[in-house]
């Protein structure tokens, strides 16, 4: 991977947290930093391609839109994990999903109006990948509201 610069670190402190939300949020983030703005679009385009920055988005507190949010996790065998995590993957409620090293080792989030769709998503998920062993650990209270990574 490509090392980061100090400037490239400005810019992902910047726009964790706080995106502008503007006509031209690029140049509102450039002009605060005293940057150019193709600098700044450049720099997040090659951020993103190297992986870095995973993707540019609002997130929501699930609960006040309505929607109900929880934390899963499939006892998936090794040879299926690749496969098991696309099909999770095309669930739209889906916000992230990973390896850990336990024996439910695919842990993902997923986001839907209510548990019942979570549910049915989960057994439908369970039938596609025949991976019938997926537990559903819904929050019962939220601890960890924002996660801001200083880079300096």
């Amino acid at each position: 991977m490509t090392a980061i610069d100090e400037t490239d670190k400005t810019i992902l402190n910047r726009i964790q947290s706080d995106f502008p939300i503007t006509q031209r949020p690029y140049q509102a983030v450039a002009e605060e930093l005293r940057l150019d703005e193709e600098d700044v679009i450049h720099r997040i385009r090659r951020l993103k391609e190297l992986g870095i920055i995973r993707r540019i988005g609002g997130n929501f507190v699930p609960g006040k839109l309505g929607f109900v949010s929880t934390l899963c996790a499939g006892r998936v065998p090794e040879k299926k994990i690749d496969g098991f995590a696309a099909v999770v993957n095309d669930y739209r409620g889906v916000t992230h999903n990973y390896v850990r090293d336990n024996i439910y080792n695919v842990w993902f989030t997923m986001i839907a109006p209510s548990m019942e769709e979570i549910k049915q998503n989960l057994a439908q998920i369970a039938e596609q990948t025949g991976v019938p062993d997926i537990i559903n650990l819904p929050a019962t209270r939220v601890y960890k509201i924002k996660a801001q990574f200083n880079l300096e």
